[in-house]
């Protein structure tokens, strides 16, 4: 019978070799046919969604940045939700392979008996194959474990897992980004243990070929004649083979493909054309690349490779589209910040020639929540504790305000600014130039606000001036802020179809 099994095994092969060399010609044709018009759906679908004249096309057909697309905006909440489900599973998956030990252990007991007794004593003699791995009762489940591919494996699984999962709370971000970002790199680790965790097979399993010979249903019940009986022969068992490698194939795929990208537009020269050091410890920077074009509200990623090789940090841009460079505002706030203002030199307002200058990299731009901006009134609110902090964005905001002056566009941004903090020599002098034309603070027409917004009278106001309409709302601030205005957008959300309704959305990187 055993040969009989070999011999169709073999025959299975043979054919299945015969059928590789005889039609490997036709599945490469198909696979090229396939790979060229999945590219082609690309362009194509790529060229619709970036053409001008297609845009009512779009808008019409729901093609905009609509719900879907704010969802695929949150993909930071989906990548840790997905973080928290392989947390849960993976606690539940070694507390359930703790017990089976347990149970395997017991089993090899004296006090074990019948069908249980039976099975663990498998593997004891010649020609048989042991479904228990703990051999005997006087072995040690914690060396025996540690012993294993899947013991080795899955300590190493366990502790990069809570490695890149302590380092990624709040606290650890802000107190080191580079622990965060280093730490997290140990998912090579946690993937390569995960694609061989399975490879020492200790869940094992009846063979095919013993099931033909041994019915599990009439056998289970006869199993102290399993050496005799001729219809009941003696079970033999192998390990499942490995299969974690077919989840984890596809994703390092796709991550390979992005990192082949990433690396091609890192080898792209990005040229720094305007350094500009700003008050409250800012540093603008204006860059050119080739092809390279932009939307208002995107972001892009940026590498400094002399202070480090591996880290990518976003920056929102704060250029015009249709200005011939692209800039990003970045504040001192950690150490790659600092360095990167360091290495630019503007700690003392000294700048450097554009040629003398640290080469960066530049990836993207890449859409976020607040590329939707525009589709709605732009009611603007900046707040900050220091007047400092607004000055060198003043600079922006007074640009803006003269542009839309001289196109009679003023009604199209509505900004209020709020000042949380100042001392009574501020107080003294703010009172006294409160009736100039100008903000004594910002050079602005729009009068700074002192405290914080009543969000209240705020959403009230902008409801009544736009009845029946869709409101977008976009944050970018503090987590206490952010649930602030997530609750205003519910209560003032109207729960007829016809009324005004707020739509929020945060931008997060």
């Amino acid at each position: 019978m055993k040969e009989r099994i070999c011999q169709q095994q073999e025959r299975k092969t043979v054919m299945m070799g015969c059928w590789m060399l005889n039609e490997s010609v036709s599945v490469v044709l198909a696979l090229s046919w396939l790979g060229v018009n999945l590219y082609l759906f690309i362009d194509t679908f790529r060229w619709y969604g970036e053409e001008e004249s297609f845009f009512y096309t779009r808008v019409i057909l729901g093609c905009c940045r609509g719900p879907w697309r704010r969802h695929l905006d949150k993909n930071l909440k989906f990548h840790k939700l997905v973080a928290y489900g392989i947390a849960i599973n993976a606690t539940i998956h070694i507390a359930a392979h703790l017990c089976n030990l347990e149970r395997y252990h017991l089993s090899q007991s004296a006090e074990a008996d019948g069908l249980l007794a039976a099975l663990s004593k498998l593997g004891n003699t010649p020609n048989e194959s042991y479904i228990n791995p703990i051999r005997t009762s006087h072995t040690n489940t914690t060396t025996e474990l540690l012993s294993t591919i899947a013991g080795i494996t899955g300590l190493l699984i366990s502790l990069a897992l809570i490695l890149i999962m302590t380092s990624s709370t709040e606290f650890i971000r802000q107190i080191s980004y580079e622990l965060f970002w280093y730490t997290h790199h140990m998912f090579i680790i946690f993937f390569i243990s995960l694609s061989i965790h399975g490879a020492g097979r200790i869940v094992r399993g009846q063979t095919p070929e013993s099931l033909l010979l041994h019915n599990v249903t009439f056998c289970r019940d006869h199993y102290a004649e399993w050496q005799a009986a001729a219809q009941c022969p003696v079970p033999q068992f192998s390990g499942k083979e490995p299969s974690a490698w077919k989840w984890v194939a596809g994703p390092v795929v796709l991550y390979a493909c992005e990192r082949v990208i990433r690396f091609w537009r890192f080898q792209q020269e990005v040229v720094i054309t305007k350094v500009v050091s700003h008050p409250s410890g800012v540093l603008e920077l204006h860059m050119k690349k080739r092809n390279f074009k932009m939307a208002p509200g995107q972001y892009v990623l940026l590498q400094c490779p002399s202070i480090s090789s591996l880290e990518w940090h976003p920056f929102t841009l704060t250029s015009a589209p249709q200005e011939d460079f692209f800039s990003v505002h970045i504040r001192t706030a950690g150490d790659w910040t600092r360095a990167l203002r360091k290495a630019f030199e503007a700690e003392g307002q000294a700048i450097k020639e554009p040629r003398s200058l640290p080469r960066l990299a530049v990836d993207g731009p890449f859409g976020a929540a607040l590329t939707d901006v525009f589709h709605y009134p732009v009611y603007f609110y900046w707040i900050c504790r220091e007047p400092s902090a607004f000055e060198w964005f003043a600079d922006l905001l007074l640009s803006l305000e003269t542009r839309m002056s001289e196109q009679g566009k003023t009604h199209l941004l509505s900004y209020h600014i709020f000042l949380t903090s100042w001392d009574e020599n501020q107080a003294i002098h703010i009172a006294l130039h409160w009736d100039e034309n100008t903000d004594v603070i910002t050079g602005l027409k729009q009068k700074t606000f002192y405290g914080r917004p009543n969000w209240n009278n705020e959403f009230r106001q902008i409801a009544y001036n736009h009845p029946s309409s869709s409101i977008g709302v976009f944050c970018c601030g503090p987590k206490a802020l952010s649930k602030t205005l997530q609750r205003m957008c519910r209560v003032y959300s109207s729960a007829d179809p016809r009324g005004v309704h707020f739509y929020y959305n945060k931008e997060s990187f």
